[in-house]
Protein backbone atom coordinates (compact mmCIF):
# COMPACT_ATOMS: atom_id res chain seq x y z
CA UNK A 1 0.00 0.00 0.00
CA UNK A 2 2.89 2.28 0.76
CA UNK A 3 4.26 1.70 -2.69
CA UNK A 4 0.93 2.54 -4.26
CA UNK A 5 0.69 5.75 -2.23
CA UNK A 6 4.18 6.82 -3.23
CA UNK A 7 3.30 6.17 -6.86
CA UNK A 8 0.17 8.24 -6.56
CA UNK A 9 1.99 11.26 -5.20
CA UNK A 10 4.34 11.69 -8.16
CA UNK A 11 1.40 11.35 -10.55
CA UNK A 12 -0.36 14.10 -8.70
CA UNK A 13 2.70 16.33 -9.06
CA UNK A 14 3.06 15.47 -12.73
CA UNK A 15 -0.49 16.68 -13.37
CA UNK A 16 -0.24 19.94 -11.49
CA UNK A 17 3.26 20.96 -12.61
CA UNK A 18 2.39 21.81 -16.24
CA UNK A 19 -0.52 23.95 -15.07
CA UNK A 20 1.87 26.47 -13.52
CA UNK A 21 4.00 27.23 -16.62
CA UNK A 22 0.91 27.37 -18.87
CA UNK A 23 -0.60 30.02 -16.62
CA UNK A 24 2.56 32.14 -16.43
CA UNK A 25 2.50 33.55 -20.01
CA UNK A 26 -1.01 35.02 -19.42
CA UNK A 27 0.10 38.46 -18.10
CA UNK A 28 1.88 39.54 -21.35
CA UNK A 29 -1.44 39.09 -23.21
CA UNK A 30 -2.79 42.32 -21.70
CA UNK A 31 -0.05 44.57 -23.19
CA UNK A 32 -0.46 42.79 -26.54
CA UNK A 33 -4.19 43.45 -26.52
CA UNK A 34 -3.61 47.08 -25.55
CA UNK A 35 -1.10 47.47 -28.38
CA UNK A 36 -3.55 45.99 -30.88
CA UNK A 37 -6.28 48.32 -29.66
CA UNK A 38 -3.99 51.35 -29.90
CA UNK A 39 -2.93 50.34 -33.42
CA UNK A 40 -6.55 49.97 -34.51
CA UNK A 41 -7.40 53.36 -32.99
CA UNK A 42 -4.45 54.96 -34.78
CA UNK A 43 -5.51 53.43 -38.09
CA UNK A 44 -9.07 54.69 -37.60
CA UNK A 45 -7.84 58.19 -36.77
CA UNK A 46 -5.55 58.32 -39.80
CA UNK A 47 -8.29 56.98 -42.04
CA UNK A 48 -10.77 59.56 -40.74
CA UNK A 49 -8.30 62.40 -41.28
CA UNK A 50 -7.53 61.22 -44.82
CA UNK A 51 -11.21 60.94 -45.70
CA UNK A 52 -11.78 64.39 -44.19
CA UNK A 53 -9.00 65.85 -46.35
CA UNK A 54 -10.70 64.33 -49.37
CA UNK A 55 -13.98 65.99 -48.38
CA UNK A 56 -12.21 69.33 -47.99
CA UNK A 57 -10.78 68.98 -51.50
CA UNK A 58 -14.17 67.98 -52.93
CA UNK A 59 -15.89 70.95 -51.25
CA UNK A 60 -13.94 73.26 -53.57
CA UNK A 61 -14.97 71.36 -56.70
CA UNK A 62 -18.20 73.25 -57.44
CA UNK A 63 -16.74 76.76 -56.93
CA UNK A 64 -13.70 75.75 -59.01
CA UNK A 65 -16.00 74.38 -61.72
CA UNK A 66 -17.95 77.65 -61.73
CA UNK A 67 -14.65 79.48 -62.20
CA UNK A 68 -13.62 77.07 -64.95
CA UNK A 69 -16.86 77.72 -66.83
CA UNK A 70 -15.86 81.38 -67.08
CA UNK A 71 -13.09 80.39 -69.49
CA UNK A 72 -14.13 77.01 -70.94
CA UNK A 73 -17.25 75.38 -72.31
CA UNK A 74 -18.75 72.55 -70.22
CA UNK A 75 -17.57 69.72 -72.49
CA UNK A 76 -14.09 71.23 -72.84
CA UNK A 77 -13.77 71.67 -69.08
CA UNK A 78 -14.71 68.05 -68.35
CA UNK A 79 -12.47 66.57 -71.05
CA UNK A 80 -9.42 68.76 -70.39
CA UNK A 81 -9.59 68.22 -66.62
CA UNK A 82 -9.61 64.46 -67.21
CA UNK A 83 -6.60 64.66 -69.53
CA UNK A 84 -4.59 66.85 -67.13
CA UNK A 85 -5.40 64.61 -64.16
CA UNK A 86 -4.45 61.53 -66.19
CA UNK A 87 -1.10 63.11 -67.11
CA UNK A 88 -0.36 63.76 -63.42
CA UNK A 89 -1.45 60.27 -62.39
CA UNK A 90 0.32 58.56 -65.29
CA UNK A 91 3.52 60.43 -64.50
CA UNK A 92 3.39 59.20 -60.89
CA UNK A 93 2.70 55.62 -62.01
CA UNK A 94 5.62 55.69 -64.47
CA UNK A 95 8.03 57.38 -62.05
CA UNK A 96 7.36 54.75 -59.40
CA UNK A 97 7.30 51.92 -61.97
CA UNK A 98 3.97 50.64 -60.74
CA UNK A 99 3.04 47.39 -62.52
CA UNK A 100 -0.25 47.03 -64.34
CA UNK A 101 -3.18 45.95 -62.13
CA UNK A 102 -4.25 42.32 -62.23
CA UNK A 103 -6.79 41.52 -64.92
CA UNK A 104 -9.49 40.84 -62.32
CA UNK A 105 -9.31 44.48 -61.18
CA UNK A 106 -9.89 46.14 -64.57
CA UNK A 107 -13.68 45.80 -64.44
CA UNK A 108 -13.75 47.60 -61.08
CA UNK A 109 -11.42 50.30 -62.40
CA UNK A 110 -13.78 50.78 -65.35
CA UNK A 111 -16.63 51.44 -62.89
CA UNK A 112 -14.47 53.99 -61.05
CA UNK A 113 -13.59 55.64 -64.36
CA UNK A 114 -17.19 55.77 -65.55
CA UNK A 115 -18.51 57.14 -62.26
CA UNK A 116 -15.79 59.37 -60.84
CA UNK A 117 -13.70 60.39 -63.85
CA UNK A 118 -16.45 60.85 -66.46
CA UNK A 119 -19.98 60.72 -65.02
CA UNK A 120 -19.82 62.93 -61.94
CA UNK A 121 -17.72 65.73 -63.49
CA UNK A 122 -19.89 65.77 -66.63
CA UNK A 123 -23.30 65.80 -64.91
CA UNK A 124 -22.32 68.35 -62.27
CA UNK A 125 -20.71 70.66 -64.84
CA UNK A 126 -23.87 70.55 -66.97
CA UNK A 127 -25.96 71.23 -63.84
CA UNK A 128 -23.84 74.22 -62.81
CA UNK A 129 -24.64 75.98 -66.07
CA UNK A 130 -28.08 76.79 -64.67
CA UNK A 131 -27.79 75.98 -60.96
CA UNK A 132 -25.98 77.89 -58.24
CA UNK A 133 -23.12 76.14 -56.48
CA UNK A 134 -25.00 76.47 -53.18
CA UNK A 135 -28.04 74.62 -54.51
CA UNK A 136 -25.91 71.93 -56.15
CA UNK A 137 -23.86 71.49 -52.97
CA UNK A 138 -26.92 70.82 -50.83
CA UNK A 139 -28.37 68.34 -53.35
CA UNK A 140 -25.06 66.47 -53.42
CA UNK A 141 -25.54 66.02 -49.67
CA UNK A 142 -27.39 62.86 -50.74
CA UNK A 143 -24.11 61.30 -51.86
CA UNK A 144 -23.31 59.69 -48.48
CA UNK A 145 -26.62 57.84 -48.44
CA UNK A 146 -26.21 56.81 -52.07
CA UNK A 147 -22.71 55.51 -51.36
CA UNK A 148 -23.91 53.60 -48.29
CA UNK A 149 -26.68 51.98 -50.37
CA UNK A 150 -24.27 50.94 -53.11
CA UNK A 151 -21.88 49.65 -50.46
CA UNK A 152 -24.60 47.49 -48.91
CA UNK A 153 -25.46 46.03 -52.32
CA UNK A 154 -21.92 45.60 -53.69
CA UNK A 155 -19.70 44.94 -50.68
CA UNK A 156 -22.29 43.39 -48.38
CA UNK A 157 -21.85 45.84 -45.51
CA UNK A 158 -24.70 45.90 -43.00
CA UNK A 159 -24.77 49.21 -41.08
CA UNK A 160 -26.84 49.43 -37.91
CA UNK A 161 -30.41 50.72 -37.69
CA UNK A 162 -29.18 53.90 -36.01
CA UNK A 163 -26.79 54.48 -38.90
CA UNK A 164 -29.59 54.18 -41.47
CA UNK A 165 -31.95 56.36 -39.46
CA UNK A 166 -29.43 59.20 -39.30
CA UNK A 167 -28.49 58.82 -42.97
CA UNK A 168 -32.14 58.84 -44.07
CA UNK A 169 -32.82 61.91 -41.93
CA UNK A 170 -30.05 63.78 -43.70
CA UNK A 171 -31.34 62.62 -47.08
CA UNK A 172 -34.88 63.71 -46.27
CA UNK A 173 -33.66 67.20 -45.40
CA UNK A 174 -31.86 67.43 -48.74
CA UNK A 175 -34.89 66.25 -50.72
CA UNK A 176 -37.16 68.73 -48.94
CA UNK A 177 -34.71 71.53 -49.70
CA UNK A 178 -34.50 70.57 -53.38
CA UNK A 179 -38.27 70.48 -53.85
CA UNK A 180 -38.73 73.78 -51.99
CA UNK A 181 -36.00 75.55 -53.96
CA UNK A 182 -37.32 74.23 -57.27
CA UNK A 183 -40.87 75.46 -56.64
CA UNK A 184 -42.30 71.99 -56.13
CA UNK A 185 -40.87 70.48 -59.32
CA UNK A 186 -37.42 69.19 -60.18
CA UNK A 187 -35.43 71.16 -62.75
CA UNK A 188 -33.13 69.81 -65.46
CA UNK A 189 -30.18 70.78 -63.27
CA UNK A 190 -31.61 68.71 -60.41
CA UNK A 191 -31.92 65.69 -62.71
CA UNK A 192 -28.27 66.11 -63.72
CA UNK A 193 -27.30 66.29 -60.06
CA UNK A 194 -29.24 63.15 -59.13
CA UNK A 195 -27.63 61.30 -62.05
CA UNK A 196 -24.25 62.50 -60.78
CA UNK A 197 -25.07 61.10 -57.33
CA UNK A 198 -25.80 57.63 -58.67
CA UNK A 199 -22.72 57.25 -60.87
CA UNK A 200 -20.42 58.80 -58.25
CA UNK A 201 -21.73 56.52 -55.50
CA UNK A 202 -21.01 53.51 -57.69
CA UNK A 203 -17.51 54.80 -58.40
CA UNK A 204 -16.81 55.54 -54.72
CA UNK A 205 -18.00 52.11 -53.65
CA UNK A 206 -15.94 50.25 -56.23
CA UNK A 207 -12.93 52.44 -55.57
CA UNK A 208 -13.19 51.87 -51.82
CA UNK A 209 -13.33 48.12 -52.42
CA UNK A 210 -10.27 48.21 -54.69
CA UNK A 211 -8.37 50.40 -52.22
CA UNK A 212 -8.29 47.41 -49.88
CA UNK A 213 -6.11 45.46 -52.32
CA UNK A 214 -4.06 48.28 -53.91
CA UNK A 215 -3.03 51.78 -52.78
CA UNK A 216 -5.82 54.34 -53.15
CA UNK A 217 -3.78 56.64 -55.40
CA UNK A 218 -3.24 53.77 -57.82
CA UNK A 219 -6.99 53.13 -57.98
CA UNK A 220 -7.79 56.63 -59.23
CA UNK A 221 -4.51 56.79 -61.17
CA UNK A 222 -5.30 53.74 -63.29
CA UNK A 223 -8.93 54.85 -63.69
CA UNK A 224 -7.74 58.18 -65.11
CA UNK A 225 -5.25 56.49 -67.43
CA UNK A 226 -7.96 54.08 -68.56
CA UNK A 227 -10.01 57.08 -69.75
CA UNK A 228 -7.25 58.62 -71.87
CA UNK A 229 -8.36 56.97 -75.15
CA UNK A 230 -11.70 58.74 -74.64
CA UNK A 231 -10.68 61.97 -72.93
CA UNK A 232 -7.95 63.02 -75.39
CA UNK A 233 -10.16 62.88 -78.53
CA UNK A 234 -13.04 64.41 -76.55
CA UNK A 235 -10.83 67.31 -75.48
CA UNK A 236 -9.67 67.94 -79.05
CA UNK A 237 -13.23 67.92 -80.43
CA UNK A 238 -14.68 70.01 -77.57
CA UNK A 239 -11.95 72.65 -77.80
CA UNK A 240 -12.51 72.97 -81.53
CA UNK A 241 -16.23 73.69 -81.05
CA UNK A 242 -16.35 75.64 -77.79
CA UNK A 243 -14.62 79.04 -77.50
CA UNK A 244 -11.92 79.39 -74.86
CA UNK A 245 -11.30 82.61 -72.91
CA UNK A 246 -8.16 82.29 -70.81
CA UNK A 247 -8.82 84.16 -67.58
CA UNK A 248 -7.26 83.85 -64.14
CA UNK A 249 -10.45 82.34 -62.76
CA UNK A 250 -10.88 79.96 -65.67
CA UNK A 251 -7.33 78.57 -65.53
CA UNK A 252 -7.28 78.33 -61.72
CA UNK A 253 -10.62 76.52 -61.69
CA UNK A 254 -9.45 74.07 -64.36
CA UNK A 255 -6.19 73.32 -62.54
CA UNK A 256 -7.96 72.73 -59.23
CA UNK A 257 -10.63 70.37 -60.57
CA UNK A 258 -7.91 68.46 -62.45
CA UNK A 259 -5.19 68.18 -59.80
CA UNK A 260 -7.07 68.75 -56.53
CA UNK A 261 -10.52 67.26 -57.06
CA UNK A 262 -9.81 64.65 -59.72
CA UNK A 263 -6.55 63.21 -58.36
CA UNK A 264 -5.14 64.35 -55.01
CA UNK A 265 -8.51 64.53 -53.27
CA UNK A 266 -9.46 61.06 -54.47
CA UNK A 267 -6.09 59.66 -53.37
CA UNK A 268 -6.65 60.52 -49.71
CA UNK A 269 -10.38 59.77 -50.00
CA UNK A 270 -9.87 56.18 -51.14
CA UNK A 271 -7.16 55.63 -48.51
CA UNK A 272 -9.57 56.85 -45.85
CA UNK A 273 -12.37 54.59 -47.10
CA UNK A 274 -10.06 51.58 -47.04
CA UNK A 275 -9.10 52.34 -43.41
CA UNK A 276 -12.47 53.10 -41.79
CA UNK A 277 -14.93 51.46 -44.16
CA UNK A 278 -17.07 52.79 -46.99
CA UNK A 279 -20.27 53.59 -45.01
CA UNK A 280 -18.57 55.65 -42.29
CA UNK A 281 -16.27 57.46 -44.71
CA UNK A 282 -19.21 58.31 -46.94
CA UNK A 283 -21.03 59.97 -44.05
CA UNK A 284 -18.16 62.41 -43.59
CA UNK A 285 -19.33 63.92 -46.86
CA UNK A 286 -22.35 65.29 -45.03
CA UNK A 287 -19.97 68.12 -44.11
CA UNK A 288 -19.23 68.86 -47.76
CA UNK A 289 -22.35 70.95 -48.54
CA UNK A 290 -21.69 73.26 -45.59
CA UNK A 291 -18.08 73.74 -46.64
CA UNK A 292 -19.11 74.41 -50.23
CA UNK A 293 -21.63 77.01 -49.06
CA UNK A 294 -18.79 78.84 -47.33
CA UNK A 295 -16.66 78.74 -50.49
CA UNK A 296 -19.60 79.86 -52.66
CA UNK A 297 -19.92 83.01 -50.56
CA UNK A 298 -16.19 83.70 -50.18
CA UNK A 299 -15.08 82.85 -53.73
CA UNK A 300 -18.17 83.46 -55.86
CA UNK A 301 -20.03 86.10 -53.86
CA UNK A 302 -23.29 84.11 -53.97
CA UNK A 303 -26.15 85.19 -51.71
CA UNK A 304 -27.55 82.27 -49.75
CA UNK A 305 -31.20 81.70 -48.97
CA UNK A 306 -32.00 80.89 -45.35
CA UNK A 307 -32.90 77.32 -46.34
CA UNK A 308 -29.43 76.50 -47.70
CA UNK A 309 -27.33 76.85 -44.52
CA UNK A 310 -30.14 75.46 -42.37
CA UNK A 311 -30.36 72.33 -44.50
CA UNK A 312 -26.59 71.96 -44.61
CA UNK A 313 -26.44 72.31 -40.82
CA UNK A 314 -29.21 69.73 -40.40
CA UNK A 315 -27.36 67.11 -42.42
CA UNK A 316 -24.12 68.01 -40.68
CA UNK A 317 -25.69 67.00 -37.35
CA UNK A 318 -26.16 63.52 -38.78
CA UNK A 319 -22.39 63.04 -38.93
CA UNK A 320 -22.10 62.70 -35.16
CA UNK A 321 -24.79 60.02 -35.14
CA UNK A 322 -23.52 58.00 -38.09
CA UNK A 323 -19.92 58.08 -36.88
CA UNK A 324 -20.97 56.70 -33.50
CA UNK A 325 -23.16 54.01 -35.05
CA UNK A 326 -21.47 50.77 -35.92
CA UNK A 327 -21.07 50.48 -39.68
Amino acid sequence: MGTENSATAPNSIAVTTPATPSATPAPPAAPAAATATATAAGTTLRGTLQAALGVAAFSLTFPATAWGLEGFGPWSLVAVRSVLAAVIAGGCLLALRVPLPARRHWAGLAVVAAGVVIGFPLFTTLALQTSTTAHAAVVVGLLPLSTALFSALRVGTRPSRTFWTAALAGAAAVVAFTVQQSGGALTTADLYLFAALLVCAAGYTEGGRLARVMPGWQVIGWALVLCLPLSVPAAVVALSYEPVHLTWHGVTGLLWVAAGSQFLGLVVWYRGMAAIGIPKASQLQLAQPLLTLVWSVLLLGEHLTVAAPLTAAAVLVCIAVTQRARG
